[in-house]
């Protein structure tokens, strides 16, 4: 479990979060919404302990984040950023290798359990054929999935992804989120999602935080969240909301 209490971050003297609290629970997803500019990111780097707080704490199952070395956190946090600097001539089975370098191993010294891990993460990926080809040459959308891979190969408790279906086609949108909505299941790891994509968020997520002007709006599951009320509150915008005929859950049209 990841636990943030009434934490507080400032950059270049400007306040970008103020008192957020929330809780990324085991087995479930946690979708981050909001507006361009509302903190989405920050939070999330926050949570990873690469922005510091200004004000508050950060707990991993109950131990304070700032007693933790850089190496005790990126064993247990992996984050997908936003943007990566991933186009350079490794292969991809070598840049999914490196995520297990929080496991204890040198790289060119992978043991057999690293070599399976990212086996079956590239495999999850729907990118087993890809392992010999080089990153610089793959799509946008190619890399981005290749980044997932990596962070489920390091095999932490937590996962937070910045905007990871920003380049994927709806097939590997909706691969991405059934993927690390089985992983929460099945191994009890815990993921925070920032997506612009209500309808993924509420399909997928378990809880939904919304964020505006670095404090959160509102906070619960998407049926309590998503109303016409509150999007109109964050996104200013006017939606239609009605039920998804394959899942029940919450479906929101813009209308423009």
């Amino acid at each position: 479990m990841l636990v943030a209490e009434t934490i507080a971050v400032e950059l270049s003297g400007r306040s970008v979060l103020r008192d957020v609290s929330c809780r990324l629970e085991n087995g479930e997803i946690t979708a981050v919404l909001g507006a361009n500019g509302a903190g989405k990111t920050t939070l999330l780097r926050s949570l990873n302990g690469t922005i510091p707080v200004s004000k508050g704490e950060i707990e991993i199952d109950g131990r304070p984040m700032k007693e933790m070395s850089r190496h005790d956190i990126a064993g247990r946090i992996a984050m997908v950023a936003q943007e990566n600097e991933t186009k350079f001539p490794v292969t991809v089975l070598e840049y999914v290798l490196s995520g297990r370098f929080v496991r204890g191993g040198a790289f060119g010294w992978e043991t057999v359990d690293d070599i399976a891990a990212a086996d079956s993460a590239l495999g999850d990926c729907d990118l087993a054929e890809y392992s010999e080809r080089l990153m610089n040459e793959l799509s946008g959308g190619e890399r981005q999935r290749v980044v997932l891979a990596r962070a489920l190969a390091a095999e932490t408790d937590v996962l937070l992804l910045d905007e990871p279906t920003a380049n994927l086609d709806l097939a590997h949108q909706a691969l991405m989120f059934r993927l690390v909505r089985t992983r929460c299941r099945d191994r009890g790891m815990t993921a925070a999602v920032i997506t612009h994509d209500l309808n993924l968020a509420s399909e997928f997520a378990h809880k939904v935080l919304l964020l505006r002007d670095g404090v959160i709006f509102a906070s619960g599951t998407s049926q309590e969240i998503l109303t016409a009320e509150n999007i109109s509150a964050v996104f200013g915008m006017n939606v239609l909301l009605d039920k998804s005929p394959a899942s029940g859950k919450v479906r929101v049209t813009s209308v423009f």
